[in-house]
């Protein structure tokens, strides 16, 4: 008995969608490929193993965030220790480089200048530019640079490069505070980052404390060594710059910490509101 008109418009959409499911036979394997593509990195957060099983691995953990916060506070212990380089060894300043009080508190004045400004485009840097981790970077070798400047005008006397080197520090010192507390908001939530910006500041006090305890007995020994004058001055301030070259090293590991995390935690997909 032949097929009326309706039953032939009836089974038109059932032969249409059997034909396409012929012509693209890998519309539906595609989205199993990429499943089976992303299933590792799944696996590394759902199923861990190996180093990933232990809770100093695992980015979710309370253990593993509290060693990115150890090394978010090492990031700043060797600004904080610098800083008050000038401050510890006042007298020798005045003594060794001939300095007057004027010029002794250039030293601070030409730190904060910049910052009135800069900070506010270190933070945009940060946010539009540089991101985090690669900011943390920079900044942290800046102030590096501007250490290892001051130091060396104070081993050639030469004041003008001291000031020179004094300013760069602070540029990367004041903006290195803003990738750290970055750091902090990104890795701690809620109640939590009251505790750790406190425990920053802590450890920045600790950086300066340090500075003032230990600045005078090196210079004794240095002394001893056979050094006077601004060169004893300038290699006791070579010495502190080691505290900048760890803290180049912490911004490092925190640096692939925080890559790594952001990779198992998948954050580009869940961004923060």
């Amino acid at each position: 008995m032949p097929r009326s008109y309706e039953e032939d418009e009836a089974r038109r959409p059932i032969l249409d969608a059997q034909e396409s499911d012929s012509e693209a036979p890998g519309s539906v394997i595609a989205p199993a490929r990429d499943r089976i593509l992303h299933r590792s990195d799944d696996d590394e957060l759902s199923q861990p193993t190996g180093c990933g099983a232990s809770a100093c691995c695992n980015p979710s953990s309370a253990t593993h965030r509290f060693m990115a916060l150890i090394f978010m506070c090492l990031v700043g212990f060797g600004s904080y220790f610098c800083y008050d380089n000038p401050g510890a060894l006042q007298d020798k300043f005045k003594s060794d480089l001939d300095l007057s009080t004027t010029q002794f508190v250039w030293l601070y004045s030409i730190y904060s200048w910049p910052n009135v400004i800069l900070c506010f485009i270190g933070g945009f840097l940060i946010d539009r530019v540089f991101g985090i981790r690669l900011g943390t970077i920079i900044y942290m070798f800046i102030l590096l640079i501007g250490q290892l400047i001051f130091a060396t005008g104070a081993l050639i006397n030469a004041f003008w490069l001291m000031i020179l080197g004094r300013f760069l520090f602070g540029i990367g010192a004041e903006s290195l505070a803003v990738a750290q507390n970055n750091y902090a908001v990104l890795w701690f939530k809620g109640k939590e980052l009251n505790m750790v910006f406190g425990l920053q500041l802590s450890f920045a006090r600790v950086g300066s404390t340090v500075n003032f305890l230990v600045m005078v007995p090196v210079y004794n020994y240095v002394r001893d060594l056979g050094y006077t004058g601004h060169q004893c001055t300038g290699v006791v301030l070579l010495l502190a710059t080691l505290t900048c070259v760890m803290s180049m090293l912490c911004a490092l590991i925190l640096g692939w910490m925080d890559k790594r995390a952001a990779r198992i935690l998948r954050r580009n997909d869940n961004p923060p509101n």
